[in-house]
């Protein structure tokens, strides 16, 4: 039998504000089958976490020094393309859609988004990644 954490959606929070990833640590932290790999505060560091977690989904928000989640988002999908980046991002999204085409994100959200709808996007991102709650 696979161990518990095998078997969850790995997901991997980057956000250049620490209360912020903390916070959505601890929303995922309390769902069964979500767990947080990894909290990133750039860019440059979500690369280097992917290489070393390959999460299922990606939280990634736009804004952050270093390096943005825009530029990010292509490294993520050249390394890992099966990996799903949901854009998190404050920005109202006409500006993400007037640049949708040029990265590569699977679905954006705002900050404002209500915490059960954020779980459900997360968990419908994860099935769209092959991640499968089905227990061996």
């Amino acid at each position: 039998m696979l161990s518990q954490e095998f078997c969850k959606l790995r997901v991997l929070v980057v956000d250049d504000h620490e209360l912020t990833r903390l916070s959505l640590q601890l929303v995922f932290s309390v769902q069964e089958n979500i767990h947080v790999v990894g909290l990133a505060s750039n860019g440059q560091e979500a690369i280097e976490m992917v290489q070393l977690y390959q999460p299922d989904v990606i939280i990634l928000d736009l804004q952050m020094p270093v390096m943005n989640g825009w530029s990010a988002s292509n490294y993520i999908k050249a390394i890992s393309p099966n990996t799903q980046i949901l854009a998190y991002s404050s920005v109202d999204e006409s500006s993400f859609q007037n640049n949708k085409n040029k990265h590569h994100f699977d679905e954006f959200c705002r900050k404002d988004i209500p915490t059960k709808e954020l779980i459900a996007l997360v968990k419908q991102l994860g099935n769209t990644s092959g991640y499968s709650s089905i227990q061996i």
